[in-house]
C-alpha cells in the first residue's frame, strides 16, 4: 500500500509486512479456536502440534494452487516455485489441503469427539482470524488491491498502478461481519444444534469470496479466477447439505404429534 512498506531491512534480511500480519492473525486465531475448544470441552493438549500441521498444510497447499493456476508463469522457472518472498498464495489451494489434513488428525486426536462438534468451535475462530489478516496482511503486500477505480475508498497498492479497490479491506469487514453473525446464532436456540455453526459459516463464507473474485477481482487475480469461484461454490453447496443434515427436526416431529 502506497505510504506504507511493504518490507523492511535488517541487515542482510529481508522481512515482509504482510508475512508479520499474517502470523499475528494467525496466533489470534490459535488463541480464540483453543478457548473455544475448551469451552466446548474438547481436549485441546494436542492442539498446538494440529495447529502446526493445518499451518504448513495450508501454507503448501496454497503454494501448489497458485503455481498451477499460473503455470505459464512457473513453467520452466523452479526457482520460482519456492520464491514465496515474492507472493503467489492461493487461499482455496490451502483450505482444501489443509482440510485434508486436519480431518485425519482429528480423527487420530479426537476419535471420540464428533466433528460438527469440533468444526463449531472451530469455525467462528478460523473466520476471526481470516479477517484479521486479511486486513493485516494482503492489505500491506505487492498487488494487494482489486480492480482500478476513480472513486473516492480508492487506495493505491505497490506495484499496481492507479487508485485500486481495498479488496482486503472489504473482505476483513465482510469476514468480521459474519463472525459477529455466528456469534449472534449461537445465543439462539439452535445453539444446541450441532452442526449449524459449521454450515453457515461455511455457505455464507463460500458465496461471499466468489461473489468478490467474480466482481471486485476478476481475471487480475493471480491464484486462479474461475477457479475460486468454482471453489466459493462448491464450498457452499456443501454447507447447504450439511445444514439440512443437521436442522433441527425437533419441530417437524412436534407438529406430527400434535396432528395425530
Amino acid at each position: 500500500m502506497a505510504g506504507f512498506p511493504t518490507s523492511f531491512h535488517l541487515g542482510p534480511l529481508v522481512f515482509h509486512t504482510y508475512g508479520f500480519g499474517l502470523a499475528i492473525a494467525a496466533y489470534v486465531a490459535f488463541v480464540y479456536a483453543r478457548r473455544r475448544l475448551r469451552r466446548a470441552q474438547v481436549n485441546v493438549e494436542p492442539f498446538t502440534r494440529f495447529t502446526v500441521w493445518l499451518l504448513v498444510s495450508g501454507l503448501v497447499g496454497a503454494r501448489l494452487a497458485n503455481i498451477a493456476t499460473n503455470w505459464s508463469y512457473y513453467s520452466g522457472h523452479p526457482g520460482r516455485w519456492i520464491a514465496v518472498w515474492q507472493g503467489g498464495l492461493a487461499s482455496f489451494g490451502g483450505i482444501a489441503l489443509a482440510l485434508v489434513v486436519g480431518l485425519v488428525l482429528r480423527r487420530r486426536w479426537w476419535p471420540q469427539t464428533r466433528l460438527t462438534k469440533f468444526t463449531d468451535a472451530l469455525v467462528p475462530a478460523l473466520i476471526a482470524g481470516w479477517a484479521l489478516g486479511r486486513v493485516l496482511g494482503p492489505q500491506f503486500m505487492v498487488d494487494g488491491g482489486g480492480h482500478l477505480t476513480n472513486q473516492w475508498f480508492g487506495i493505491h497498492y505497490a506495484g499496481e498502478v492507479g487508485k485500486r479497490v481495498p479488496v482486503p479491506l472489504l473482505q476483513g469487514a465482510e469476514d468480521a461481519l459474519l463472525w459477529l453473525a455466528l456469534l449472534g446464532v449461537e445465543r439462539t436456540r439452535l445453539k444446541s444444534t450441532v452442526g449449524v455453526i459449521t454450515a453457515l459459516g461455511m455457505i455464507v463464507w463460500g458465496l461471499v469470496r466468489a461473489l468478490d473474485e467474480r466482481l471486485l477481482l476478476g481475471q487480475e487475480s493471480h491464484s486462479g479466477s474461475v477457479g475460486v469461484q468454482l471453489a466459493g461454490l462448491a464450498l457452499a453447496l456443501a454447507g447447504v447439505v450439511t445444514l439440512i443434515a443437521h436442522w433441527p427436526k425437533r419441530a417437524v416431529v412436534s407438529e406430527s404429534t400434535t396432528s395425530g
